[in-house]
């Protein structure tokens, strides 16, 4: 009997051994491991042509600025640093302007080298394009491609003086280019553009007529390889958001799945992020209907009981709470079991203690009162509730806890004592936000914005209002600048 299962076996794992088959000698694939290869190839070359020595100042910068815009300096963000520090160092050794004094080359120049966090070069590198009376060259108007340069270098500034040369460089060429804007070809139209997405530049970039074949197409895979992976990102949280029902079960709730998603690919798109932005997209989502619950639907009482449970952290609590609200608790609980899951595998558990969203929602409490009230506080009350309830420091610290090594304990420390910069991100989402939401929160019952606050405060216009928080808004790019 076991002979028998032996020799079944035998035939089951070569059932062809007894068999005379045909065969044709078919040629090898043309195309071999082609397509298997050829992001590994592509990326290559551009490490090649990136590392090359600096035989033209120019070229290099252009090609840094290249990769940077078509969304693929993460691969080379080592070698970009490299040669940046190069340059430095040819700028101060060479004396670069020797050779191209132009305004589109010295803008890109201090522009690249601010980005990377370089201050060395002073803005008063701009002071040659003045002219006797201290104004720019009329005559620069006529160089487009500075101009537009010249433009994106202005939103490197900082705070340094009174008088700072790039808040005037801001004007004359925001000035210059909205009037030259109709007589723009496509591409230098697009480039007046915030360009928010890498894909935006592919158009322009190609239309160039020296741009890089290779790095072009490079990006291009690079971009959909990475679409793929967010697409399948989209799909697991789409499914865990049709699990909730919220349609049914929170029915007072946005759908901002797409939306919120989508905003944090503006935190990190890399493809070693990608469980970071399952989890902060699944929080920020929380975050935004709790919002909700606080601002619309939940009753003074809820609100109170709903306050003491996140405070407590207990899931004991849950016991106390409405319905929609013990949903809202549970999937907040298992958002923090699969981040101490995850942390669990490298021994970051402390790191869960930094995902607590107690502050927001007291943020969102206070609110909250204020409205059963009527209140309307002070700016400087407003504001130091507001820039918790924007919730910005909850997400610059939850982007930190779920980055791996590259976020170290020091630097979870540093983000949850909310830093100029991070408070400098907080002013700018909260003034802009009160801004483009007051009219259409007079619609509804709403806790009072900052417009009403300041208005109140300062006996002054809505349009006075908006002038000094655009004023604000500027000052605070600085300070992130600066940060």
């Amino acid at each position: 009997m076991s002979h028998q299962i032996s020799m079944a076996i035998a035939e089951t794992k070569n059932p062809d051994a007894n068999v005379h088959r045909r065969s044709t000698n078919y040629r090898p694939s043309l195309w071999g491991d082609h397509f298997l290869s050829y992001s590994n190839k592509s990326k290559e070359e551009v490490q090649r042509m990136l590392m090359a020595p600096i035989d033209n100042l120019l070229e290099k910068l252009e090609l840094i600025d290249a990769i940077q815009c078509l969304g693929v300096s993460y691969h080379f963000e080592s070698e970009i640093d490299e040669v940046l520090q190069q340059i430095l160092k040819y700028h101060y050794t060479c004396d670069a302007q020797e050779s191209d004094g132009s305004l589109y080359t010295i803008a890109l120049h201090f522009q690249l080298l601010r980005q990377q966090g370089y201050n060395i070069l002073s803005v008063d590198i701009f002071s040659k394009f003045k002219d006797k009376m201290g104004n720019f060259k009329e005559s620069l108007v006529n160089d487009v491609k500075g101009m537009l340069s010249f433009y994106e270098a202005t939103h490197m500034r900082k705070h340094i003086c009174p008088n700072n040369i790039l808040d005037e460089a801001l004007k004359f060429t925001t000035t210059h280019l909205k009037s030259m804007a109709i007589n723009f070809s496509p591409s230098l139209a697009a480039q007046c553009l915030p360009r928010v997405e890498a894909r935006q530049y592919f158009s322009i970039y190609q239309e160039n007529a020296s741009h890089n074949e290779v790095l072009l197409n490079f990006a291009k895979l690079d971009f959909n390889m990475l679409q793929k992976q967010h697409q399948k990102e989209l799909s697991h949280i789409s499914r865990w958001w049709k699990g909730i029902v919220v349609a049914t079960n929170l029915s007072f709730a946005r759908d901002r799945v797409v939306v919120l998603h989508f905003w944090i690919l503006g935190v990190y798109f890399e493809p070693q992020y990608s469980f970071a932005r399952r989890i902060l997209t699944k929080k920020i989502y929380m975050a935004s209907i709790i919002d909700d619950i606080y601002d619309v639907y939940g009753t003074h009482e809820e609100l109170e009981l709903f306050t003491d449970a996140i405070k407590r952290w207990d899931i004991s609590c849950i016991d106390q709470l409405p319905k929609y609200m013990k949903l809202c608790y549970k999937e907040l609980s298992d958002i923090f079991e699969e981040i101490e899951e995850e942390m669990c595998k490298d021994g970051r558990l402390y790191r869960v203690y930094y995902a607590k969203m107690t502050k927001l929602v007291q943020a969102y409490f206070e609110e909250a009162v204020w409205l059963k009230e009527k209140y309307i506080p002070t700016m400087e009350e407003y504001m130091s509730n507001a820039l918790i309830s924007c919730g910005y420091p909850t997400l610059s610290t939850m982007s930190f806890i779920v980055m791996g090594d590259i976020a170290t304990k020091e630097a979870l420390e540093w983000v949850i004592k909310e830093p100029k910069i991070v408070r400098a991100t907080s002013i700018i989402s909260r003034l802009i936000d009160d801004i483009v939401s007051n009219e259409f929160d007079k619609e509804r019952e709403q806790v009072v914005s900052s417009i009403e606050c300041y208005m109140k405060q300062y006996d002054a216009l809505k349009q006075e209002v908006h002038d000094e928080f655009r004023k604000q808004i500027v000052n605070a790019w600085k300070d992130i600048n600066k940060g």
